[in-house]
């Protein structure tokens, strides 16, 4: 590819000036559909905040940051004493009653009563065997059995884990630092239970817990119940004593905070929605870049000046790559900043989002346009006529992102397949939560999880992208025009 055939194709898209006005309405829609969808009337805000300060509804509880600064869930009850310097806590867990998969009981080593206060913990899960976790985010499986003998042991900032099917032989199941843990610390049993969650509604759940063979280092037990009842959490927990040990009742979860249906929490680049609809008028640009010189009858002078047809082909793809990844760019970093504005206004809990990632979503939707572009250029190539190049790019791109994303009637393995094989993988690079295995969570492409990493997702559109350009410089090198 030469500077003059890429300069030819610039000078070709420029001049038309119905193409250039169509990507800046590609940018444009970018950002009225991202601060739409962002608006608040497409969610479940707590308070609505008027121009004039005054909050509508009841204001939001933003979940308390943990460790990391991440929002995390930290609601359990807790039969706890003091725990001056080093000592252990062991208790056998008899039994655990729940639906929940997720329900734990278990012993737990917390820096204080604070919600979001470092800690570590050994558990016993209704459905998931035991686990060791610590500050919120780390989970490691430790043993498929339900009924165990469990075991923390402090030795200055840190916590190690052991579990035994017997009370004699014990293994060790995992060891933690907790840096700057205080000197006196809360130790004990938990329990608690995390909401049941589906694509459309979510509900409390409770559970119970036996403890027998229970010694402490301290003296004394007192039972509370951390974070108490919420708003998406309106069961409270407690405890009685047991001539065996204690009988404890609980509800919530420890771990990560979650965008799904269940709370009014949402991604701060939730704005970059709106790409679709820009992306819409990008197949039209992209597809037109090409097929308007077959219409006309002006690929002959074109091939004629530059016969390397391949260097062509590629000049119209860096061109309209390039222009539709600037349309891109600019629309998206205006519907982040416009959107999270209108989130806040709202009343919606604005999940924390790194600025590297913030980066990556929004320079990736640019790409993800400029990917699309290409693709409809080398179909165009290929067929020559537009309707059809712009019909696939519908269908394989926007329609299996709208129908698992905003419109959200596939859900499951179908839904999973279509942003797993077909382009609209790509969108994947639009998502900046993090879905953890070990929280109840409808995670779908409607609240930014996607089944693919956002560089592997965007890759199954280069992958796409690759064979059609591929392809089309094998037709054209071949075929009279």
């Amino acid at each position: 590819m030469t500077i003059a055939t890429l300069s030819a194709e610039w000078a070709k898209f420029r001049t038309i000036r119905g193409w250039v006005v169509a990507m800046v309405v590609a940018a444009l829609l970018t950002v009225a559909v991202g601060v739409w969808a962002t608006s608040g009337s497409h969610g479940e805000p707590c308070g609505k905040i008027l121009p004039g300060g005054q909050m509508v509804g009841a204001a939001c509880s933003a979940p308390p940051l943990g460790p990391g600064g991440e929002m995390v869930t930290d609601s359990f009850y807790f039969v706890h004493q003091e725990l001056g310097g080093d000592g252990a806590v062991t208790a056998r867990v008899a039994s655990l009653s729940s639906n929940a998969p997720w329900a734990k009981a278990g012993i737990i080593v917390k820096a204080s009563l604070k919600q979001g206060s470092p800690y570590a913990a050994i558990m016993v899960t209704g459905a998931h065997g035991v686990r060791v976790q610590y500050d919120y985010t780390h989970d490691t499986a430790v043993a498929a059995a339900s009924v165990r003998w469990l075991r923390l042991v402090r030795a200055g900032d840190t916590v190690t884990g052991y579990d035994s099917a017997d009370g004699v032989h014990w293994t060790r199941a995992g060891s933690v630092r907790l840096a700057g843990l205080p000197a006196t610390v809360q130790a004990g049993l938990f329990v608690t239970s995390p909401e049941s969650v589906t694509d459309e509604n979510t509900a409390a759940t409770m559970a119970s817990a036996d403890f027998d063979h229970v010694t402490g280092a301290g003296s004394g037990w007192a039972g509370q119940d951390i974070g108490g009842a919420t708003a998406y959490n309106s069961l409270s927990g407690g405890f009685q004593s047991t001539p065996a040990g204690f009988t404890v009742r609980g509800s919530g979860d420890i771990a990560p905070a979650v965008a799904t249906s269940a709370g009014s929490g949402r991604a701060a680049d939730q704005g970059v929605i709106g790409a679709f609809a820009g992306l819409i008028v990008v197949l039209v640009v992209g597809t037109m870049f090409i097929t308007a010189e077959y219409r006309r009858g002006l690929i002959r002078t074109t091939l004629a000046a530059t016969p390397r047809r391949g260097q062509v082909l590629a000049a119209k793809a860096v061109v309209i790559g390039g222009v539709t990844f600037a349309a891109g760019l600019a629309g998206s970093v205006a519907a982040v900043l416009l959107g999270e504005r209108m989130l806040r206004g709202s009343g919606f809990i604005i999940y924390p989002v790194g600025g590297l990632t913030q980066v990556r979503v929004v320079a990736g939707t640019a790409a993800l346009l400029a990917l699309a572009a290409v693709f409809v250029l080398a179909i165009g190539t290929i067929t020559r006529h537009g309707a059809v190049p712009v019909t696939a790019g519908v269908a394989l791109i926007v329609v299996p992102y709208f129908f698992t994303g905003p419109l959200a009637a596939l859900h499951g393995a179908a839904g999973e397949w279509l942003l797993r094989v077909t382009p609209a993988a790509g969108f994947a690079i639009q998502g900046s939560l993090t879905a953890y295995p070990q929280v109840n969570g409808a995670y779908t492409p409607q609240y930014g999880y996607y089944p693919l990493s956002p560089l592997a997702g965007l890759g199954v559109l280069f992958a796409w992208t690759a064979l059609a350009l591929g392809l089309a410089a094998f037709v054209l090198s071949r075929r009279d025009v």
